[in-house]
């Protein structure tokens, strides 16, 4: 047998969506200034790539682990492609999103975490209240996101809390 066999894995894989018009969740969202969200210098490819790296270490993200700078200037300064980072009042990063916006006004949200030593504080929930006023605010009709069992053990309570539907999901396997 082969030795990557062991380090497989089933993966529970979902798919959920937000829609604007069947949610009145939506018309309630408001904006947290407790702590910065800022949109990223489009130039400023590191923060995407140091955001991707320090959160996806533990979620297993490695698509991205052997993009090129160049690849990651081209990625990050897509004029489809946002991304918002959390700070605190002394500006230290704590988490980010990108969101991509797509021409039928639905919007992807491509990645979305937190730093490991500022999880659990509710940061999760205070970034996806901001995908949602912002998306909102730009008249998307539609947010959605894809999610595993891979990710936060919270991440997908998360979206489900906030009014996300589950349009599908499947298991895959990964090798660990």
């Amino acid at each position: 047998m082969e030795r990557w066999l062991h380090k497989m894995k089933k993966v529970q894989r979902y798919f959920l969506d937000f829609e604007f018009s069947k949610n009145y969740k939506a018309q309630s969202i408001q904006s947290e200034n407790l702590l910065k969200i800022v949109l990223n210098d489009k130039k400023n490819y590191e923060i995407n790539k140091f955001f991707y790296k320090q959160i996806g270490k533990d979620h297993f993200w490695r698509d991205r682990l052997v993009w090129t700078d160049k690849q990651w200037l081209k990625y990050s300064s897509s004029s489809l492609l946002e991304t918002w980072i959390l700070k605190d009042e002394k500006n230290d990063l704590i988490g980010y999103y990108e969101i991509e916006k797509h021409d039928n006004k639905e919007f992807e949200l491509i990645n979305m975490g937190i730093l490991s030593e500022h999880r659990s504080k509710g940061y999760g929930s205070l970034l996806l209240n901001h995908v949602l006023k912002k998306s909102f605010d730009n008249k998307a009709n539609k947010v959605w996101v894809h999610t595993c069992s891979l990710d936060h053990k919270f991440a997908l309570a998360n979206y489900l809390s906030r009014g996300f539907k589950i349009f599908k999901k499947e298991q895959i396997d990964f090798v660990a």
